[in-house]
């Protein structure tokens, strides 16, 4: 299992509202052509929040028949209660997960403590026959999962490492400082990806690889190598269109992008909205800055 690299979040193509799994396919076998150390399945670009437990199983198990067994297939798995997420887990090793990501509770923000966090991660990894990520993901949650709490997770042994998606650098480093050596720090903020590498993460989950995949694994090996300068051109080059495909834009963003790159996109499940003409220009724009025919 790697979780050095870089991963994307898979968007999840729907057709007239239902799953298109042989879209899906086509878009896992495409991604596992490139340098991607593998793929996340069911994160919040993949709108994991709109599908049921049945649909939720079989794109991960569709997305496992294209992933080959020397890359790493992430799959969120997160509910509310440990006794829903010890459920989804297990549904997702059974799937085919080789990690499961799984996010903090928060519909009862006032009731998410430090110790709350650390008693539910720990029940879960306990009961989970793969490892566990835990996802810390402000911006959809409301709520933020500490340092401190991540580094006594870190000496768990069913928990080799976190997703941190909220862009803040100074918890980065102190995720890195805090958690024991060998712990794994994935972001998944594209635009802060080549300052989180500079302290000490060692791959993203971030959007913008399900576009521009070679891109974003070129920004990572020039960071590794230690080719700053080319590194930090690159990030400030696939900045516009990482935050557009995330944060500006969402899923319709995101999959517009794809269609564009040559990915089967498809519309966001509804209630979301499909991206505008005018999102489709800015979008159409930023690729062709970055070199990709649209």
């Amino acid at each position: 299992m790697n979780l050095r690299g870089i991963f994307p979040p898979i968007a999840t193509p729907f057709k007239d509202d239902e799953i298109d799994l042989d879209g899906m396919r086509a878009n896992v076998t495409k991604w596992m052509k490139t340098g991607l150390a593998g793929v996340l399945v069911l994160g919040s670009n993949g709108e994991a929040p709109m599908l049921d437990a049945d649909e939720s199983f079989r794109v991960a198990a569709a997305a496992r028949e294209a992933v080959p067994p020397e890359k790493t297939m992430i799959v969120g798995a997160g509910e509310e209660s440990t006794h829903a997420t010890i459920g989804a887990v297990n549904r997702a090793a059974k799937a085919g997960a080789d990690v499961v990501l799984v996010r903090t509770p928060c519909y009862f923000k006032s009731q998410m403590t430090s110790d709350l966090f650390v008693r539910h991660f720990i029940a879960v990894a306990d009961a989970s026959p793969v490892p566990v990520l835990p996802y810390n993901v402000p911006v959809f949650t409301g709520v933020n999962m500490a340092a401190e709490v991540v580094g006594t997770l870190s000496l768990h042994p069913n928990i080799p490492g976190v997703k941190d998606s909220s862009g803040n650098l100074t918890q980065i480093a102190d995720l890195v400082t805090l958690s024991a050596p060998g712990f794994n720090v994935l972001v998944g903020s594209a635009p802060t990806l080549y300052a989180s590498l500079c302290v000490g993460a060692v791959g993203g989950i971030v959007g913008a690889a399900c576009v521009i995949p070679d891109l974003m694994v070129q920004l990572y090996d020039l960071a590794v190598a230690g080719r700053q300068a080319e590194a930090l051109a690159l990030q400030r080059r696939i900045t516009p269109l990482a935050k557009s495909v995330t944060t500006t834009f969402g899923a319709a963003g995101l999959k517009a992008a794809m269609e564009m790159a040559g990915y089967v996109g498809g519309l966001p499940r509804r209630p979301l909205l499909p991206a505008t003409p005018q999102i489709i220009d800015t979008l159409r724009g930023q690729l062709a800055a970055l070199g990709v025919v649209v």
